[in-house]
């Protein structure tokens, strides 16, 4: 891991939040437009940039706040185990607790892959986790004038049951499109950046001021390891069942 340390806040502890999402779902260039600099590298193949988790704090909005960049699901260059141990290592990492993760998805009409981050995610992460998540849809420019991200999340049943059992939290941003002056206020990074953290805060206190903590995240390691083996012993009857 690497750390940018910037100077503390007077105001508050440092939260620390962990991005997770599909590769090419805009993660990395979510996180620069949170921290209004690019401070994480942003690739634009189909592969994932992001190989190992990275962080960077930085001071935004008089609250100091970790982002933790993980690689994306369905990393074309990254067998499925490393993947789930980096991002295992790098949750249980975070000592104190993790105060939010952001579940990063790409606004479009939902394909197969799509289906099967959510399916993934929820596969991961027990619910009582999903008390310290927050969905951000990026892409925000597909999404029709004068609407709200609100007004589609009823359309797909998963997306609209992920959306519940994060208690209903969720935004959309645009990191290319957004980043200038618009009539419609919804439609700015400025806006939405501020959205994201005023929700984040608002969990944060919802959840008595603790992050989701090593205790919890010994459990989310232990799902993710029988996933792990349930996934092998499928493995292994699809071959005995080829023979």
């Amino acid at each position: 891991m690497s750390f940018f340390i910037s100077p503390r806040s007077s105001r508050s502890a440092t939260k620390k939040i962990v991005l997770l999402g599909k590769t090419g779902s805009g993660k990395s260039s979510l996180a620069n437009t949170i921290c209004g600099e690019t401070l994480f590298p942003v690739n634009l193949s189909v592969s994932s940039e992001t190989k190992t988790c990275e962080t960077k704090t930085k001071l935004v909005h008089g609250h100091d706040f970790s982002l933790i960049d993980t690689p994306g699901f369905f990393d074309t260059n990254m067998p499925e185990d490393d993947l789930k141990s980096e991002i295992v290592k790098c949750i249980v990492e975070c000592a104190s607790g993790v105060h939010a993760f952001l579940i990063v998805l790409k606004w479009e009409r939902f394909t197969d892959q799509g289906q099967d981050v959510i399916n993934k995610i929820r596969s991961y992460f027990p619910d009582e986790a999903l008390k310290y998540a927050v969905v951000v849809f990026t892409h925000g420019d597909q999404l029709p004038e004068g609407k709200k991200i609100e007004d589609f999340i009823s359309q797909n049943n998963a997306v609209n049951d992920l959306v519940e059992k994060c208690g209903g939290r969720c935004h959309i941003i645009d990191n290319k499109y957004w980043n200038k002056e618009s009539g419609e206020e919804y439609r700015t990074n400025q806006f939405q950046v501020e959205a994201i953290l005023d929700t984040i805060n608002r969990m944060v206190i919802g959840n008595g001021g603790k992050g989701y903590t090593n205790e919890m995240l010994k459990e989310l390691e232990r799902r993710i390891q029988e996933e792990e083996k349930a996934t092998r012993q499928r493995m292994v009857y699809k071959r005995c069942f080829i023979v």
